[in-house]
């Protein structure tokens, strides 16, 4: 009953029109309401402990180099790489929007950052070429929800702390499932897209290919100094994303000189507005985590649970569908915090590799970024393309099923997670 009031509560304020940050409020009061405890200080000292996290820091600084990246010509000159890859073959700028998100995906290792770059570039670009609204849209989500998986990913070192699991484990095992995922992609996206008749431009020589390479080499090396520098202890998830900041600030500036100090301001406005937004749903999504905490919904779960200790797949498969529901409401940092500390018991007791659970674990959060209701990521690229929240959901969701049904390929066979990770990181 105590799911079914925060369920119905939150659909209930969002069907009024209530925004998603707000609604979170609402559902957090009904369910406080319910609960007998409804105090205006509780709920007011929750949404500012929501906000008040040492790894949130590094929000806003991945947000802002993603901001000089696009500014900077740091983007624009990743995506002219993938243009000149794959931009000739038919549906070509779907598939440059996923090679993109990949190359995006290991310098924020941030879904929203990536998604509002891509809607900032490509979107546009395939609106204009005659690509379906909602589906260019949709593409672009999921595309900007393999982020999360790929190193360095903000997601894969909050569960690592939380769960005692090895970073850099985690790290090296999510890269070939993110592969998996953009593959899956690509295969969709073609599918879908096969009846277009669209003009692709012409194939680029090798020389054109060479030159986009080395124009954007600067902006390739990004993610080794960053995933380097984690690697190496050098400096700490959050200090990274302030290394990038002032190296995609740097290299705008002085290499590539489309960058211009007086435009500072205006990226910090720019990025302190996305982080405001983002930083206020993670807020108000930690009254309602604290409050399923307090109603003990996560214990019950696993006391329902135990009994498949001796089916490490079922109880895989189980756990995985309680957190696609989880993630239909919570952003990914709660939905961590709240859940790792009690699942991880119950992985440990069945024998399930911890790296391998976690791996899964933030997939299903990763695309949990693009469910529907909350779906930060959606509301991100209907922002930044100026579509229609509807015409977003619509269009991802061949996307989201084919990526929920290649985590779930990857529950049946382990194996597709822990024997590529061996080969990284043994």
């Amino acid at each position: 009953m105590t799911l079914l009031v925060f369920v119905g509560s939150l659909l209930a304020a969002m069907a009024v029109g209530i925004p998603i940050s707000f609604a979170l409020l609402v559902c957090g009061g009904a369910l406080m309401a319910y609960l007998h405890m409804l105090d205006p200080q509780i709920l007011a000292q929750n949404v500012i402990n929501g906000a008040n996290s040492y790894p949130l820091l590094a929000v806003p600084f991945f947000l802002l180099a993603g901001e000089v990246m696009n500014v900077g010509g740091l983007s624009k000159r990743i995506v002219n790489v993938a243009m000149v890859m794959v931009g000739h073959v038919r549906g070509g700028l779907g598939y440059v929007s996923i090679v993109a998100a990949c190359l995006l995906a290991a310098l924020s290792g941030s879904a929203i950052a990536d998604a509002a770059a891509l809607s900032y570039l490509l979107l546009p670009m395939m609106m204009a070429a005659g690509h379906d609204k909602a589906r260019s849209a949709g593409l672009i989500a999921a595309a900007g929800s393999i982020a999360p998986v790929f190193p360095p990913s903000i997601g894969l070192v909050v569960f690592g702390v939380i769960a005692n699991v090895s970073i850099a484990k985690l790290f090296f095992a999510g890269i070939f499932p993110g592969l998996m995922l953009a593959a899956s992609l690509w295969i969709t996206w073609g599918w879908l897209a096969r009846h277009e008749k669209i003009e692709p431009p012409p194939k680029a020589s090798w020389g054109e290919r060479l030159r986009a390479i080395r124009e954007a080499a600067w902006a390739l090396v990004m993610p080794f100094i960053i995933i380097i520098g984690l690697r190496m202890g050098v400096f700490t998830p959050t200090e990274a994303g302030v290394v990038a900041a002032v190296y995609a600030v740097i290299v705008s500036t002085f290499v590539y000189r489309e960058f211009k100090f007086s435009q500072l301001l205006e990226v910090f406005i720019s990025a302190a507005r996305t982080t405001a937004l983002i930083m206020f749903i993670i807020a108000a999504s930690a009254v309602s985590a604290w409050l399923i905490t307090v109603a003990n919904i996560p214990g019950q779960v696993v006391g329902l649970l135990s009994p498949l200790l001796d089916s490490p797949r079922l109880l895989m498969a189980c756990v995985m569908v309680i957190v696609m529901i989880v993630g239909t409401a919570l952003d990914m940092t709660p939905t961590i915090l709240i859940l790792s500390p009690v699942l991880m018991p119950l992985i440990n007791a069945a024998g399930i590799d911890p790296v391998y659970f976690g791996v899964l674990f933030i997939i299903n959060n990763a695309i949990g970024l693009i469910t529907p209701p909350v779906g930060v990521v959606l509301n991100t690229v209907a922002g930044v393309g100026k579509v229609s929240m509807d015409s977003v959901t619509r269009g991802v969701m061949p996307f989201m099923l084919v990526l929920f049904i290649v985590m779930f390929a990857m529950v049946m066979v382990p194996e597709l997670v822990t024997v590529p990770a061996h080969w990284f990181y043994k």
